[in-house]
């Protein structure tokens, strides 16, 4: 898959930081040492950390270099590491281990987070968000466009769709034995979007880059504007002209 790209990513980065800010906010520490931002992207997750915590540790961790490049700018101060999730190991001391849409995109991601949590010390924390919006109609239109058109016998176009996550239930089972206490919910968010053409670019930014990495650049386009028109007929305006993007998020914080 080609690199995430962080300007396209940052179009929406106050609606996209309000998850990050949400966490954070139940996470239970109130002096941790050592903070590592899993997945950090181009640091507003980071960012939001080192102010609450500005006497700790803050490493932020991607594995994209665009990403990272954009962090650095953004917090020169700060360490900023390029690895990947599935064999990346917990350093020493850590207190705080933040995911923000991140585990989505790890493969077998439950045994991931269960290596993770167990790698910490008594009570340290392990705070992660991922989005739940698979059964969403922006999610499921992309599968429908994904299938047809001259991409239809593409395999990277036809296995580009992300898994459903397991039950608030399957994560409590595989996390609570390693946990000295553990919290998990769902948040809906309703982000008010300009029309169909914003619903589209903010989804250029995550779920869609993998239908579109594979395509050249006519095919890459041809599928926006497949998927542009379904999205105009699943998204009604309101009365203003807006759309609501219905967009459910699961969050978990487990503390050792």
């Amino acid at each position: 898959m080609s690199d995430w790209s962080a300007a396209q990513y940052l179009k929406f980065e106050d609606e996209r930081t309000r998850p990050p800010r949400d966490l954070l906010a139940q996470v239970p520490l109130d002096r941790p040492s050592r903070i590592v931002d899993l997945g950090c992207g181009p640091g507003n997750s980071t960012e939001i950390l080192l102010a609450r915590y500005p006497d700790a540790e803050v490493i932020g961790l991607d594995s994209s270099p665009d990403m990272l490049r954009q962090a650095r700018e953004r917090l020169p101060q700060l360490n900023f590491v390029q690895a990947d999730l599935a064999t990346w190991r917990v350093p020493g001391a850590t207190t705080l281990l933040f995911g923000n849409a991140v585990f989505q995109w790890v493969p077998d991601h439950t045994a991931v987070l269960q290596r993770l949590l167990a790698a910490l010390r008594g009570g340290a924390v392990l705070a992660v968000q991922m989005p739940d919006n698979t059964d969403e109609p922006a999610l499921a239109l992309m599968r429908e466009v994904a299938g047809r058109g001259l991409w239809a016998d593409n395999a990277a176009v036809n296995h580009a769709a992300r898994d459903e996550l397991p039950s608030p239930e399957a994560y409590y089972d595989l996390l609570k034995p390693l946990a000295s206490r553990i919290d998990i919910w769902h948040t809906v968010y309703n982000h008010v979007m300009d029309g169909p053409e914003a619903i589209v670019e903010w989804f250029k930014g995550s779920a869609l880059r993998p239908f579109l990495s594979s395509l050249d650049a006519t095919l890459a386009g041809e599928f926006v504007a497949a998927y542009t028109a379904e999205i105009s007929q699943h998204y009604k305006p309101r009365f203003d002209g807006k759309l609501l993007l219905r967009f459910p998020r699961l969050f978990i914080v487990a503390v050792r």
